[in-house]
Order: structure tokens, then C-alpha cells, then sequence
């Protein structure tokens, strides 16, 4: 082949490629407009024309969550106390979680708005789907729910290819704990997250998980409500062998130590009063297995404390 020949093919070669690098951004762009769909908690389908850009978030752990799974860049407003990670301090405020300014959020114009069922008023969240805002309802109520919806926000968000192995390492995470901990002698424990009124969690709360998790049984379990109001007689009945408290910030509340005045429970008897800090356990986030992490070590401590 002579030179002009050779100059030929590679200008072809050169136009195949320019040819095949432009059809897969229009393939790439296409595929980032295509609708996108999922089933909220409340088993609601949530319908988008495309990937959201500009969302709205309800609870400190839905932000939290969104971030993790990649999708923080569109966070454009969030409540009081999203404060992880860092770069959530700096998210806009419609107000709290139970007192939301909807003014606030219209005015953010959001193509997608993550409510927590459990938290926020129904009347809030019925407003916004009036204003015509596509809302998803997050109600995590067990360990494996959280994956699940971080992989459901990075479709959302259009942020899969982070979401999704976020989630695999949290299964995968679960399941190493699930191993080590599950099977072990069954430590009766009492779960306190404030003290006045004196509260607890049911079994349908997302620590009960926690709880078996680690091999506890929770002495509330029985219960229905999420965060029961229980009294100290019902306490002193149950004799927990281990009491395990949170309360509201990242030091031990001092009235953990109020229990040590009832010396016929087990937990009392044994030393067995323990702290985890309330972001840790308390949010449905990634972070849940941290907490968990310390509340199986917490259990083991009283399974060792039976032989003393």
C-alpha cells in the first residue's frame, strides 16, 4: 500500500473511532435520562423521569444514607442534626424532622424528597406530594434493610455503580457478625434510650436486630411499639443480665448508673451496664453496624462475667 493509501485508512480508522466514542456518550446520556423506579417501604412504587439531581432529605440518617450510597453531590436540603458526614453540615435547612418548613422545601424545587415514616408527620408528607414533589417513604426496620436501601438510592440517584458495592460490603459485614455472634448463649438484655419517660425498643425496632444479632434477647421484644415507655418495675421484673444505654450525645448519661440502687438484677449484680453512643445504633445508616459491633462485644463481656 503507498503512502497516500496508508494516510487514508488511518483517517478512517481515526473517523470509526471518533464514530464509536460519540455513540457511546449518546448511549451514556440516554442511559442517565432513562426513567428510573423503585418500591419505597410503604410499598409505594416511586416513579422519575430520570435520575434525581436535586433531593430533599427528611431525617439526619437519610442524608446520612444517601450519602453512602454515593448521591450526597445532590443533596440540596436536609433537617437539623444531619451532621455525617461532614460535608452534611454544610446541606441547607428545612427545619427538623418532626417541624419541617415545607416553604423551605418547595422553594429548593426537588425532583425527589426521601421521608422517614416513622418520624416525620403523614400530614407533612401528603403536603408535599400535593406540591406535586415524586416522595419516597424509608422505614428500615431491620440490618438488611439498609443495604437494600442504599442500593434502592443509587438507582434513584443514578449512583449504582457506588451504591451497589457499598451494599455488598455491608451484607457482606452483616454476615460476618451473624457467624461469630448469633449462635452464642443467649444473653437477656434491656435496651434504654432515655430515661424520663423511661423507654425502651419492641421488637419490631430496627436494634431488636441488633440485639439477636449478637445473641441477645431483647426483654421487651414482646412489644409492638417501636420505642415503648416502660417503668422500672417491669425493669426489675425482666432481671436483665445486661442493661445497655444510649441517650442523646458521645459521653455515658449519667443516669445509666441510677440502676446500680436495684442490686437483684443480674445486669447490676454483674457490672453489666454498658454505653453505645446513640449515633451508632440509633440511625438507620451503614454506621449500624459499628453499633452492633460494640453491642455483640458488650454481650460477650457478660457471657464471660457468668463465670466469675
Amino acid at each position: 500500500m503507498g503512502a497516500s493509501g496508508a494516510g487514508r485508512s488511518g483517517v478512517v480508522v481515526r473517523m470509526l473511532k471518533r464514530a464509536f466514542f460519540l455513540l457511546f456518550c449518546a448511549v451514556a446520556s440516554l442511559a442517565s435520562a432513562a426513567e428510573v423506579s423503585v418500591k419505597d417501604d410503604a410499598g409505594a412504587t416511586v416513579r422519575l423521569a430520570r435520575p434525581a439531581q436535586r433531593i430533599v432529605t427528611l431525617a439526619p440518617h437519610l442524608a446520612e444514607t444517601l450519602f453512602a450510597a454515593g448521591a450526597g453531590s445532590r443533596l440540596v436540603g436536609t433537617v437539623e442534626y444531619s451532621d455525617f458526614p461532614e460535608a452534611a453540615k454544610k446541606i441547607p435547612r428545612v427545619g427538623g424532622y418532626s417541624r419541617l418548613d415545607l416553604e423551605a422545601i418547595a422553594a429548593l424545587k426537588p425532583d425527589l424528597v426521601i421521608a422517614w415514616h416513622s418520624g416525620n408527620t403523614p400530614a407533612h408528607i401528603d403536603k408535599l406530594r400535593a406540591f406535586g414533589f415524586p416522595v419516597y417513604v424509608s422505614q428500615p426496620d431491620r440490618i438488611d434493610d439498609i443495604a437494600s436501601e442504599i442500593e434502592r438510592f443509587g438507582i434513584l440517584a443514578g449512583t449504582r455503580q457506588v451504591s451497589d458495592e457499598v451494599a455488598r460490603r455491608l451484607r457482606e459485614r452483616h454476615a460476618e457478625l451473624q457467624k461469630r455472634y448469633s449462635q452464642r448463649a443467649p444473653v437477656r438484655t434491656f435496651y434504654q434510650i432515655w430515661k424520663q419517660p423511661l423507654s425502651s425498643v419492641g421488637g419490631k425496632q430496627i436494634i431488636s436486630s441488633v440485639i439477636r444479632l449478637c445473641g441477645g434477647v431483647n426483654v421487651f421484644g414482646q412489644l409492638d411499639a417501636l420505642a415503648p415507655v416502660v417503668t422500672v418495675e417491669s425493669v426489675v421484673a425482666a432481671n436483665p443480665e445486661a442493661i445497655i444505654a444510649s441517650g442523646m450525645g458521645e459521653a455515658r448519661p449519667e443516669w445509666l448508673d441510677d440502676w446500680k440502687r436495684w442490686t437483684s438484677i443480674t445486669a447490676v449484680a454483674r457490672n453489666n451496664l454498658f454505653f453505645i453512643p446513640p449515633d451508632l445504633i440509633q440511625r438507620h445508616t451503614p454506621r449500624l453496624l459499628d453499633g452492633a459491633e460494640l453491642l455483640c462485644r458488650h454481650l460477650e463481656t457478660a457471657r464471660q462475667q457468668r463465670s466469675k
